[in-house]
């Protein structure tokens, strides 16, 4: 379950999300649209715990959460298994899962390759791959497969969709397509607030 009561948040002062309440629960998948800038990283970054809200609350019934954020954030010092490994530990079960993970991501000939030999596409693969070899309960995950080939988005998706069964997830996406495949609920950015979407 993740729950935002009333929750407001500012950058420099300025208000970025306004009074914003939702409840997702456990196992429910939502996707947040709105227009670049209007708060919808900033949303992940509450959720995630990695900023605090300036009004309100915020409740997390979760043992562990993964993120994907719209950056890889990979370690540059690691190669892509190191990358994915450090969510799993160093046992010989952990490695296994990260090859697999790696693998399943369509990256198993690039394991050994830091960052910096690696495109774009793939570092967002291994942050992907990372996240979902984590077993979180809680699935926060930003533009996710932005970028990619049509294959390749519809290999992603269908993975993540497979490791979401039975997880609380929360979709930052400009794709309606992408919202519609992932999600069961959409909720849309309206004057600082989101604001659920009924279905149609």
């Amino acid at each position: 379950m993740l729950e935002f009561v009333n929750v407001s948040a500012a950058y420099d002062e300025k208000t970025i999300l306004r009074n914003v309440s939702f409840r997702l629960e456990r196992g429910e998948h939502a996707a947040f649209m709105g227009p670049s800038g209007c708060g919808k990283t900033t949303l992940l970054y509450l959720a995630a715990g990695l900023k605090a809200p300036y009004n309100g609350r915020i409740l997390r019934d979760t043992e562990k959460l993964a993120a994907v954020f719209q950056e890889p954030r990979l370690f540059p010092w690691m190669n892509a298994l190191e990358n994915v490994s450090i969510v799993l530990g160093k046992d010989r079960d952990a490695q296994e899962k990260a090859i697999g993970a790696l693998t399943r991501a369509r990256l198993g000939a690039e394991q050994q390759k830091f960052p910096s030999e690696l495109s774009g596409g793939m570092q967002q693969r291994v942050s992907l791959a990372r996240a979902l070899a984590s077993d979180g309960d809680l699935l926060l995950l930003d533009e996710p497969i932005k970028g990619l080939d049509e294959t390749l988005r519809e290999d992603m998706t269908e993975w993540i969709k497979e490791a979401s069964r039975g997880k609380t997830m929360l979709l930052i996406t400009h794709d309606p397509k992408d919202a519609a495949a992932l999600c069961d609920s959409l909720y849309e950015f309206r004057d600082l607030n989101f604001f659920r979407k009924p279905p149609v």
